[in-house]
Parts: C-alpha cells; structure tokens; sequence
C-alpha cells in the first residue's frame, strides 16, 4: 500500500486504532477520525507525517464531508484508496441488553452512528475515489443471527451490512464486510482476540483478498486464515 490514502473513522481506540498501524506499516497515509481529536494524538505521536487527524462526528454528514475533502487533498489529487467505515458505538453491556427494555434514544443512536454513520462515510466517499478503491466495513456475526441481549446494537449492525450490500450494487467500487470475529474493546467488552490480532485481516481484505470475494459480501476469519497459512 506504498504511497496509498486510506480514510479510518472511529480510529482513536480499539479495532480502528489497530487498523490505522496496520495500515501505515504497509505503506499508507492514513486519514484517521475520531469525535475527539484529543484521542488520536497516541496515533500522531506514534506515525508521525503517515497519520492526518480529523475531528469528524460520523452523525454529522458535514463533518464527514470535511473528512473526506481532507483525505483527498491528502492524496495529492490520486484519490482515496481505502475506506474504512469503522465507527460504533454500543449503549449497554453486551448480552445484557434486551431490546424490549431499550430506550428510543439508545436504539436512535445506535442507528444514527453505526447504520447511518456508514451511510454517510460510503456516501461522502464515493466522489474522491480512485478507480481501485475499496470500502471495508466491520461486523459481525450478530448481525445476522440473533443473540439474546445486543438488542438495538444488532439490528444497526445488520442495516449497516444492508448499507454496504447496496453500495456494492449501485457503485464501481468494491464494498465489502470484514468480520474479525469476538474482538476484546471496551465497545464489546474485555472478551476476544486483541485488536492487534485482527488488524492485519483489514489489509488483507483491502489488498489482496480478490475483489468479487469482498464485494457485497461478508469476509471473515475462515476466509482469512485459509488465504494466508
């Protein structure tokens, strides 16, 4: 990925942050977002010129607008080459949220940043990339087969695999889930594999994972592993 651009929001902790490592020791300038550029200074120490820090609100479709004019600027006029669509949050404790029992605020919310908020990166996006370019969303397995007690943080991930379905189908470009299984981060809880252990899945599924695997799709650890043993 020498000399690439890639975009990452939600990158300040968890999987987004060991994307962003991942993504700079291959090669590329990484455009990384969080709602507190305060976050991202770990990141800016660490890489230095490879990271760009953009305060960016994926609820706010001009703050993710902003983000991606940056990142194309950042690319010196070749285009974006990679999204990707990394923000969530999760109002609860994992399978202790029974969706009967949610709050409308927590179920908006959830939808408003983990479905809308892909909506709106993909979206904003689209006009700054190159012809190669990929857009990678994470998910997992609850959002298609249910599990007591996600509640609402399921149905936004399963509408945010429906938002990247339809960009694969009505774009050129390649649009594609990763599923880097159970991961331990304070949005999912201290069970799991490191964020470091999964990272480098991303960049698999970003380079050399063909396009009509990834494309509309949902690629994940089996995939991953049996590609690159």
């Amino acid at each position: 990925m020498n000399h690439e651009t890639a975009v990452v929001t939600g990158a300040s902790r968890g999987i987004g942050e060991a994307v962003v490592d991942e993504l700079v020791a291959a090669g590329a300038h990484v455009v990384a977002c969080a709602r507190d550029p305060d976050d991202l200074d770990e990141l800016v120490e660490r890489h230095g010129d490879a990271v760009t820090a953009v305060r960016a609100d994926v609820r706010d479709e001009f703050d993710v607008e902003r983000l991606l004019e940056t990142a194309s600027r950042a690319s010196d006029g070749r285009g974006i080459d990679l999204v990707v669509a990394n923000a969530g949050v999760y109002h609860g404790d994992p399978g202790d949220t029974p969706v009967h029992e949610e709050a409308y605020s927590a179920f908006d919310d959830h939808m408003r940043t983990n479905a809308r908020g892909v909506f709106a990166t993909l979206r904003e996006a689209v006009p700054h990339l190159n012809d190669g370019a990929r857009l990678l969303v994470p998910t997992g397995s609850i959002a298609r087969d249910a599990k007591p007690g996600i509640g609402s943080y399921a149905v936004s991930k399963a509408a945010a695999e429906a938002v990247t379905r339809a960009f694969a189908a009505d774009t050129g470009f390649v649009a594609g889930c990763v599923d880097p299984g159970q991961v331990a981060t304070d949005l999912s809880g201290p069970a799991g594999r490191d964020p470091s252990e999964v990272a480098p899945m991303f960049v698999w599924a970003a380079t050399d994972c063909p396009g009509e695997d990834v494309d509309g799709a949902v690629v994940g650890l089996r995939e991953w592993k049996s590609a690159t043993r």
